[in-house]
């Protein structure tokens, strides 16, 4: 992994074919391709002479499902996001673990709640034994991740001095406080979230030697049959996340119950044998159903035992006409 095959020219034109999937009904994108040519050779000179430097981002909001901003990059500096993110993330995806999940090829959301669910049938031996989970969330995440951490963390991996440069400047193109933030509009974001949280997930496989866990993004799990391990866990990790991560535990989203109690996962609540919808991801599908996105809902369904809310839906649907 170079900064040459980076920047290639044949690098950037995939790129921009992977980039403009779904994107070609935007205005700005528009604008782009006309002069998509000129632009690409523009910032593949500008990338070989040095002269490149990350632009402004635009901001925005969004409810999904919570209030969220959105900062928004150009499209040429998007378009670099995709060219990075094409040879990094296959460097970085080799070395995470089976049960890290989210913005990795075929490992979403479904998978990891099939995952929790596999993990919390092999510790409650199918409900012979009490499984205990031990759920955490950190806070703030994004705006949180310190960037020279983050350019440690890297450097670990990448000898390049021309591309960790480039990634060092796509880092500092933006922040919340000095130092601290990464957009979360950003393709380079998720990987770099990642790669930020690798670090988390190695210290509890090699370092504390866990064996049942899974992580989605920023939330966790960890499950054991005895409750006064994970009460050691949660201090051990609640260290190392401040002191070599320079991030804290939610202090609301940590909490410590049996699976038979409900567990509220990526938005579901999970039981020994069966999950179901959590209730306000349940009211904000019934908001927003559509034609088009009926198919997506009941699909959603089919991962848990959504049954009587799918004939709603599709009441709704009917009589919505």
């Amino acid at each position: 992994m170079t900064y040459d095959e980076v920047i290639s020219l044949e690098n950037l034109c995939e790129a921009w074919q992977e980039f403009i999937r779904g994107k070609r009904g935007k205005k700005d994108v528009q604008e782009f391709a006309l002069r998509l040519g000129d632009e690409i050779v523009k910032l593949h000179e500008d990338l070989v002479s040095g002269a490149y430097h990350h632009g402004p981002y635009h901001e925005f909001r969004i409810n999904d499902p919570k209030p969220r901003i959105i900062h928004k990059a150009s499209v040429r500096d998007r378009l670099l996001h995709h060219a990075i993110h094409r040879k990094l993330y296959p460097e970085f995806a080799n070395t995470f673990i089976a049960d890290s999940f989210s913005c990795q090829k075929g490992k979403g959301v479904h998978r990891a709640l099939n995952r929790f669910q596999e993990q919390a049938r092999k510790v409650g031996k199918n409900n012979f034994k009490t499984c205990w989970v031990l759920k955490c969330d950190i806070r703030k995440f994004f705006a949180s991740v310190d960037h020279f951490v983050l350019a440690e963390l890297l450097e670990k991996q990448i000898q390049d001095l021309k591309l960790l440069q480039l990634l060092h400047e796509v880092i500092n193109s933006f922040s919340v406080s000095l130092g601290k933030g990464i957009p979360l509009g950003n393709l380079t974001s998720q990987l770099f979230a990642n790669i930020y949280l690798d670090s988390l997930d190695q210290f509890v496989k090699r370092s504390l030697r866990v064996k049942r866990y899974v992580r989605y993004a920023d939330d966790f799990v960890f499950l054991s049959s005895n409750r006064s391990e994970l009460d050691g866990i949660l201090e051990d990790v609640r260290f190392f996340l401040s002191s070599k991560l320079a991030l804290d535990l939610h202090p609301d989203k940590v909490f410590l119950k049996t699976i038979n109690s409900g567990i509220d996962f990526l938005g579901w609540i999970h039981f020994p044998e069966h999950r179901v919808l959590r209730t306000k991801t349940k009211q904000r599908m019934m908001k927003r159903i559509t034609g088009k996105s009926l198919q997506s809902y009941l699909g959603m369904l089919s991962h848990g035992d959504g049954f009587t809310l799918e004939k709603q839906i599709l009441n709704i649907n009917w009589l919505s006409g």
